[in-house]
């Protein structure tokens, strides 16, 4: 059990705020619960560089910067069947097409920003599938946990969605991680729409190693925002 974590400023969605898979998984670390499962619910944009007070109850916990909530953490089940693996070639084929290359809404995003340099950011650029699906290949970091993993399925998860012509952010997430891949393994991130529903939009992803097996595997809520591009 934690009592404090801080977000560096290093693992950033927006440029001044956690990127929300990272947040939830180290959120998920304060009970330790970021492999067995949680669901962590971001509830104001989670800031960099400062302490966050971790309060413990009977259910689980919540994350407050002062006195203000930043997120609620349980543990939680995920045992719904996860997206399905695409080959690693085929996910490689499709990342040359990742929307994010043309527009980005947050191009320095820990997870999935072009303007992050390998070793810095996680460089994972999803593609799209067909029946509203998208994929990525990935080379796991030298610094890889179970909160890389986390982070790792957030954004494929969104760009699922991109079509929608929106900018969107991660809202809750529910997410277990089966194992830690070793660094240099080379992996697909699959993310795919389950349902939306006006601002908010169902998701689900998936990390499988080059040989198919499921490493990682989450549900989440992403919720539309105003686009953040200058008029």
């Amino acid at each position: 059990m934690l009592d404090q974590i801080v977000i560096g400023a290093r693992f950033n969605g927006p440029p001044d705020s956690g990127n929300g898979g990272y947040s939830a998984g180290l959120a998920a670390t304060a009970i330790g619960a970021e492999s067995t499962g949680a669901t962590v619910t971001l509830r104001r944009p989670p800031p960099l560089e400062v302490p966050l007070r971790v309060r413990h109850g009977p259910e689980g916990a919540t994350v407050l910067h002062d006195d203000h909530l930043v997120a609620e953490v349980t543990p939680a089940a995920l045992d719904e069947e996860a997206v399905p693996a695409v080959p690693y070639d085929r996910a490689v084929a499709v990342s040359v097409g990742y929307p994010g290359f043309a527009d980005h809404p947050f191009p320095t995003c820990y997870v999935c920003g072009p303007e992050r340099g390998r070793g810095d950011g996680l460089r994972i650029f999803p593609g799209p599938l067909p029946a509203g699906r998208a994929a990525a290949p990935w080379q796991v970091p030298e610094d890889v946990t179970a909160v890389t993993l986390w982070a790792a399925l957030d954004c494929p998860g969104g760009w699922a969605i991109v079509a929608l012509g929106r900018p969107y952010v991660m809202g809750r997430m529910t997410a277990r991680v089966l194992a830690v891949p070793d660094p240099g393994t080379e992996c697909v991130v699959l993310g795919a729409v389950v349902a939306t529903e006006g601002r908010k939009a169902e998701v689900r992803s998936a990390v499988y190693d080059g040989a198919g097996e499921l490493l990682a595997q989450a549900r989440s809520t992403w919720i539309a925002i105003p686009d953040t591009h200058p008029a």
